[in-house]
């Protein structure tokens, strides 16, 4: 008689399911290879939080699944190369498709395949996951048992026996592949881009501060161009910031927008790193907050941001003019506000003197671009229990803006951003100058 081990599977059979798994690990590997950062997130949120993998899949998780999918479907056809087509099964493109898993099913991408004579050949993977919710159930049930940096040991202590793998390890793991991921974002170069714009802005997460930038393209492409720990209000920082983009391409040879709000060590910083070749943008949204803020009366705030937003729908000078006569008015009894209104006053209608259309001034004249990917960036660490450090935060700020910037889209009016380029660079120059 066969000897089977406690779950009624014989040793024999145990030991073929390991060499078979093996070219499956060799095919991930092929595939995946030492590009570790988009998958980050993921793993972060599996190892340094409680999410289960049936939560992390919901938010954006299929991904491993579909990286599955397509090494289920290597197996059979090989792996993929672009304009080869040998074999008895072949590539046919992608589909979209849904899985069980637990009690709901998830959509997702999978690959197809035919036989070289034209049928459809199933994937086996998506065939047993699209019919098999007990799999899917089982994912999340070890999650739940506490596969993280500190239980993983507890729920699987033979495969980390079998790896030879410690807690610290797996730390060690992580915050390698994390780090790999940072420093190449800040390794990244821009020689070839011609970038007209930046916007710059800080995070705080868990009492640390982390400042951004993001770049716009003659395209109308948002690129993220760098982190830094730090805030905007740190002089240091934002130099530190502001001189590795510099050394990265984006330097002070030509003019271009920077989208700031009213932190004045940023201001300040971009002044004496770029010199004349910045254009500054005052944020008109941090702008009207500012302003509101000081004003106690809802119905006078009311009043007054209806002016601001009408002011900034003017001609540059006239509406300067207009807000003047406002923060006038206002002085009377609301000094406080009066006194922010008019600070930074003319930065404010840089992109009324550049002469841009609504569409691109709508998204130039507010730091609105880089927030979003900031709230990405705190949906990202909202699930972390604790932070040991800055470095751990910057490190899971990267993963959160790297993730965000896949869904990043050309702005509205990218069609007409050469109105930009000319009103930087062109005979325009002066104006924009004496407006700045």
């Amino acid at each position: 008689m066969k000897e089977v081990n406690r779950k009624g599977v014989g040793k024999e059979g145990a030991g073929r399911a390991r060499r078979q798994v093996r070219p499956m690990a060799r095919a991930i590997e092929s595939l995946f290879g030492a590009q570790v950062e988009p998958l980050l997130p993921v793993l972060g949120l599996l190892l340094d939080t409680k999410q289960t993998v049936d939560e992390v899949l919901a938010e954006g998780g299929r991904a491993m699944v579909e990286l599955l999918l397509r090494i289920s479907a290597a197996q059979l056809a090989g792996i993929p190369h672009r304009g080869k087509r040998s074999g008895e099964v072949l590539w046919y493109g992608s589909q979209a498709g849904r899985i069980a898993l637990g009690e709901r099913k998830l959509k997702l991408v999978r690959p197809r395949l035919r036989a070289r004579h034209g049928t459809e050949v199933p994937i086996p993977l998506y065939e047993r996951l699209k019919d098999d919710a007990r799999l899917g159930s089982r994912m999340s049930e070890i999650v739940l048992a506490g596969v993280s940096t500190r239980r993983y040991q507890g729920v699987l202590p033979r495969l980390a026996d079998a790896a030879g793998m410690s807690r610290s390890e797996v730390s060690r793991e992580l915050i390698q592949a994390s780090e790999s991921a940072l420093a190449a974002l800040m390794e990244r170069s821009f020689h070839d881009l011609d970038i007209l714009a930046v916007w710059i802005d800080g995070i705080e997460i868990a009492g640390h501060h982390v400042l951004a930038a993001v770049g716009l393209d003659e395209a109308g492409k948002k690129h993220l161009l760098g982190l830094v720990a730090g805030s905007s209000e740190n002089a240091e920082v934002v130099k530190d910031l502001l001189s590795s983009l510099v050394a990265r391409g984006i330097d002070a040879a030509k003019r271009r927008l920077f989208v700031i709000d009213g932190a004045k060590a940023l201001r300040s910083g971009i002044r004496e790193i770029y010199g004349p070749a910045a254009v500054l943008q005052r944020c008109r949204t941090h702008k009207v907050r500012n302003v509101l803020e000081r004003l106690p009366d809802a119905r006078l705030a009311a009043q007054v941001k209806a002016v601001m937003h009408a002011a900034y729908q003017l001609e540059g000078q006239e509406g300067i003019a207009k807000l003047k006569q406002q923060a006038a008015w206002l002085k009377r009894s609301h000094k406080d506000a009066a006194a922010s209104l008019l600070e930074g006053l003319e930065e404010s209608f840089t992109v009324n003197a550049l002469g841009l259309p609504p569409a691109l001034m709508r998204c130039l004249a507010t730091t609105n671009i880089i927030e979003s990917p900031n709230r990405r960036v705190r949906e990202v660490t909202s699930k972390v229990s604790r932070w040991r450090d800055a470095d751990m935060v910057l490190r899971w700020s990267a993963a959160g803006f790297l993730e965000a910037e896949k869904s990043f889209r050309r702005i509205q009016g990218h069609r007409q951003l050469w109105i930009l380029k000319t009103a930087l660079r062109g005979a325009s120059a002066e104006p924009v100058r004496k407006a700045a």
